[in-house]
């Protein structure tokens, strides 16, 4: 099993470095017909491993690449060489818009699970050929640093019949638990052209967007620990935090963006929290080249495998956690989609549960599931706060668990609320265009209460 070998003694780890250094296209080479290769995940994807084996398309068939959001503008190789698939399938336990494209093609599928559940999958279940992922220099120690994305990678490295490291100097160093691997674990070198980390830029905010972060911002305290998401929204309630009068934030969250380099900044973050005290804990970071150089060498971020900083138990150690997720539909139970509209798969569950569930517990905490009232597609508009869940709908919160549910036209609190309660409370922060026709689908349904005050 990985993970137990004796390391090498300090005089033989140049000499196993050189051993084990090959190029891209040897470690390509490796892969043989009916493989599973893990690519890597978030900002450690194998790019030039992975560009290597689209090159050898002639050569296999039906290898699985297994990946979790690939986050570079551009799409797979392999995709591009093998648009039908015949040859090389995409297996993603989370689901990014490149991973889409490729399933409406018809071969890429999503694996269902809680991200803070991956270590445990694939040490336990997981079948992983070949694992390749990109990592800092090694050090004088034979350390290869794992850079902004630590999340599930020692599973998949205890998974692995085979470990290749495909080494980028453009990877922050970046400190934290679990936070490397050890020449002695890894199999095969190779060298990168040292390629940009992948980046997300920041998007502003407008409309609703803009008027849920702000319907937020009053239910802040100080003291706060943050957890904050990808998107426009997060990163506008970012910007309204940097600007208010709080004071002494922290941060226990999944993922590290831009909005928190601005927070620190504007001196905003002082770390006194109960877990972990000092520290910005994470377990992937993804943004601008501003929030990499931030972690780069930085003592305040800690990294850690999700296993870990998804736990809903470690989140509640902290008090005041403010958890904010976006949701793609509600209906009035209170059921959370954030997979998929429909049929149509969109995400994966990733840590909004455990986030829920962690700020909840957290003594003054509070979760926050965020969606527009509405959204128009092909001149055609819709609520996204529904009756009920359309078929194929992914229940991803269960109607127990939400505690705050955000529209741009207000905040409804369902902790402690019966059907008929919970379902006013969410037709009074739909669209007033949809409100009177949720209110009679209530009715029809038979959660609704004749001395309802929307009535």
């Amino acid at each position: 099993m990985r993970g137990t070998q004796i390391f090498y003694k300090a005089a033989d780890i140049a000499a196993q470095y050189d051993k084990k250094l090959i190029t891209s296209d040897q470690a390509a080479g490796l892969v043989k017909s009916g493989d599973r290769v893990h690519l890597g995940t978030f900002g450690v994807i194998a790019r030039e491993f992975e560009a290597a084996l689209a090159k050898r398309k002639d050569e296999l068939d039906e290898v699985i690449l297994y990946s979790s959001l690939w986050s570079y503008d551009d799409t797979y190789e392999t995709n591009k060489v093998d648009p039908e698939g015949d040859v090389f399938k995409i297996w993603s336990t989370h689901m990014s818009q490149k991973d889409r494209r490729v399933k409406t093609a018809g071969h890429a599928w999503y694996i269902p699970i809680l991200y803070s559940d991956n270590n445990q999958m694939w040490a336990q279940y997981g079948k992983v050929n070949i694992a390749v992922f990109t990592v800092g220099p090694m050090d004088s120690y034979g350390n290869f640093n794992l850079g902004v994305t630590i999340g599930e990678t020692k599973g998949v490295v205890q998974a692995a019949d085979l470990v290749i490291v495909e080494v980028n100097e453009n990877m922050p160093r970046c400190n934290g638990i679990e936070n490397y691997i050890n020449i002695a674990e890894v199999d095969y070198i190779t060298h990168s052209s040292n390629y940009p980390i992948a980046e997300l830029p920041v998007r502003e905010a407008g409309g609703a967007d803009a008027k849920i972060a702000e319907n937020i911002l009053p239910l802040i305290e100080d003291g706060s620990c943050l957890q904050l998401g990808v998107g426009a929204m997060p990163n506008h309630l970012g910007k309204l935090l940097a600007k208010s009068d709080l004071k002494n934030l922290s941060v226990h969250t999944e993922m590290l963006v831009d909005a928190f380099v601005d927070l620190y900044e504007e001196g905003k973050i002082s770390g006194i929290k109960n877990f972990l005290p000092g520290k910005m804990v994470y377990t992937f970071a993804l943004g601008t080249r501003k929030l990499y150089d931030f972690l780069d060498d930085n003592q305040m971020c800690l990294g850690a495998p999700v296993d870990f900083v998804n736990n809903p138990y470690n989140i509640a150690k902290n008090d005041k956690v403010i958890s904010i997720n976006a949701a793609l539909q509600i209906d009035i139970y209170g059921q959370v989609s954030s997979e998929s509209i429909g049929f149509s798969h969109i995400s994966g569950q990733g840590g909004q549960m455990n986030f829920v569930e962690g700020a909840y517990h957290s003594k003054g905490g509070k979760s926050f599931i965020c969606t527009a009232s509405t959204k128009t597609k092909d001149g055609k508009t819709e609520s996204l706060i529904l009756p009920y869940l359309p078929p194929g709908g992914i229940v991803s919160c269960p109607r127990y668990a939400p505690q705050y549910i955000v529209t741009e036209y207000g905040i409804a609190m369902l902790k402690g609320l019966n059907t008929w309660e919970r379902a006013e409370a969410l037709i009074n922060i739909a669209h007033p265009d949809y409100r009177e026709d949720l209110i009679r689908q209530a009715e029809k349904q038979g959660i609704w209460c004749k001395t309802s005050k929307l009535l």
